[in-house]
């Protein structure tokens, strides 16, 4: 009896962990460091876009980018659009790095990341794609 009770607080536990640290760590934070990151992010957004739209790029379940259909590019153009992604999955590491050290807690980082794929997911235009259970979906 006592086990189960034990497992069962252990499980209530860890399903609410994550939230608890989305719940706790400022998202909104601003240092010097995230406001170049999210500047970055932003200028680059208008390349990615059209990526995006067309399918060939989507977002990951981790809170990054990837290459979805590289056939959807012109050859001539998947090198700078590889390079696009890089730098984006750059800067987005980065960003959750730096907010995590900025609510004093670099241990959060892969939380942040968490809540922010997320943030991204559910801010995705219609037509984009993201991954979900092993596969792209279409939002």
């Amino acid at each position: 009896m006592m086990k189960k009770l034990l497992l069962s607080l252990v499980i209530v536990v860890s399903m609410f962990a994550a939230n608890w640290v989305s719940a706790a760590a400022d998202l909104e934070i601003n240092t010097p460091a995230i406001s170049a990151l999210k500047a970055s992010m932003q200028a680059r957004h208008g390349q990615l876009s059209p990526f995006y739209s067309s399918g060939a790029i989507g977002l990951t379940k981790d809170g990054m980018i990837a290459v979805k259909d590289a056939t959807a590019v012109p050859l001539k153009d998947r090198g700078a659009l590889n390079g696009l992604v890089s730098a984006e999955n750059a800067d987005r590491s980065n960003l959750y790095k730096e907010i995590a050290t900025a609510n004093g807690h670099p241990e959060w980082q892969s939380e942040i990341q968490n809540t922010f794929a997320g943030r991204w997911i559910d801010k995705a235009q219609s037509g984009w794609f993201y991954q979900s259970g092993g596969g792209w979906v279409k939002k």
